[in-house]
């Protein structure tokens, strides 16, 4: 599998979705705007700075 941009993109958005759709859906005492509000934009921030430090390295292994 070629993971171009759409494919990495793509692959990012689902596994997010299905975190969020998990917490969701889960029996936990927290409303849904508080999973929405709060742990939505930090699972995507932590998200983006792993998938670049992955890439990272991946350049470096492929380079040495």
């Amino acid at each position: 599998m070629e993971f171009t941009t759409g494919t990495t993109a793509g692959l990012f958005i689902a596994i997010v979705a299905l975190g969020i759709g998990g917490l969701i859906a889960a029996p936990i005492p927290m409303a849904p705007s508080t999973i929405l509000m709060m742990v939505l934009p930090s699972m995507a921030i932590f998200g983006l700075i792993s998938l670049a430090i992955g890439v990272k390295h991946g350049e470096h292994r492929a380079s040495n």
